[in-house]
């Protein structure tokens, strides 16, 4: 399987990752750059892809849209 084939990723994987590229794409990075990007944090939040049986079930980590959050002066992050 070629390095770059998103086949491995579920479909909420898939959507998550277009909803940041969006993002990246709005603040100026390019096409090829923001999809790396995104899979990258997909792959950070939710280990990888999760199509195959291992590793299914286990929870997100949503770190990196939390420290964005926080970053983008958010209402809870203005309380720190």
């Amino acid at each position: 399987m070629p390095r770059d084939d998103k086949g491995k990723y579920a479909g909420k994987q898939k959507r998550k990752a277009h909803k940041i590229e969006e993002g990246y794409k709005k603040r100026g990075v390019s096409s090829k750059e923001a999809a790396r990007r995104a899979y990258a944090t997909v792959n950070k939040e939710e280990g990888g892809g999760k199509k195959s049986g291992s590793g299914r079930g286990k929870k997100s980590k949503h770190s990196s849209s939390r420290e964005g959050g926080r970053k983008s002066g958010g209402r809870k992050s203005r309380k720190n």
